[in-house]
């Protein structure tokens, strides 16, 4: 039997020990909520409007995401995004927030995907703090026409997946936020038709690695979401995950992931249909 000194000593570990557990048991349920709230800002996983269906995940690899998507109204017309905050964890997610707050006031405030990215960029620069590499694929949806208009700041070319089986890339825009003052950004213009998909994604998607070595890759990429040709939005994201997942195998992921999949279902369903499912 031990020293009433060593019985002491033994006490004092188990108490600091207790509770080094339950500062950790609180920080994993404090990064737990913050993930929940990530994932609320980024509006619900899949939403309807009228003849449109928009489906959308955000996955992080270090309980916070730097990968964020957004979905909201501007004057009846539909806007969506998504982007990359580089970084992991905690860094990237605290700028999460910052991002997705300038980005709807600052269309709100001009209407136009580029001049939206030029303000958002403006405004990043000028906190004069050490400013993360941010990646931004931006769009506007007329719900009259289903024209989109958009403008890409330096994010992986969103694919548009013509119902017919042409693939058409949306590249213009202009560089990665944070980097140029007075950086310059253009519009690209594309017409929705009746069963035609966009997909968006993140580069954690692509550069997802099997345990070869191999990444995932854009041709994979359409062929998951080609296999699911004329499928409403949420069936075509899950066919885009599953695909992703069944090929990294036990490999374990390095980047977060996003995903966006705005479908338009054609000129016969109704214009006033504002539906919102599966909002968490």
């Amino acid at each position: 039997m031990g020293s009433t000194e060593e019985l002491s000593h033994q006490a004092a570990l188990e108490e600091d020990l207790a509770r080094l557990r339950n500062e950790h048991d609180d920080l994993r349920r404090t990064f737990f909520e913050a993930a929940q709230v990530q994932r609320r800002l980024c509006g619900p996983r899949h939403r309807r409007f009228g003849a449109l269906e928009v489906a959308s995940e955000i996955f992080p690899v270090r309980h916070l995401s730097g990968d964020f998507v957004s979905l909201f109204e501007c004057a009846g017309d539909v806007v969506f995004a998504i982007g990359d905050i580089s970084g992991k964890g905690l860094p990237a997610g605290m700028w999460f927030t910052h991002v997705l707050s300038l980005l709807r006031q600052k269309f709100e405030e001009c209407g136009d995907p580029a001049a939206t990215l030029s303000a958002v960029n403006r405004d990043l620069l000028c906190t004069h703090l050490e400013v993360p590499l941010t990646t931004l694929f931006l769009a506007r949806l007329c719900m009259k026409t289903a024209e989109v208009t958009y403008s890409n700041a330096g994010h992986p070319p969103a694919l548009l997946l013509r119902a017919k089986g042409q693939v058409e890339s949306l590249k213009e825009g202009g560089p990665l936020l944070g980097v140029m003052t007075g950086a310059g950004f253009s519009n690209g213009k594309v017409a929705l038709r009746s069963g035609d998909t966009l997909l968006g994604y993140s580069d954690g998607i692509v550069e997802c690695c099997n345990p070869e070595g191999f990444d995932f890759g854009v041709e994979r990429l359409l062929t998951a979401v080609q296999m699911r040709g004329g499928a409403t939005a949420s069936a075509t994201l899950f066919s885009v995950l599953s695909a992703v997942e069944d090929f990294a195998g036990s490999q374990p992921r390095e980047d977060d992931m996003a995903v966006i999949v705005v479908h338009w279902l054609g000129n016969g369903s109704t214009g006033h249909d504002r539906a919102r499912v599966n909002q968490n």
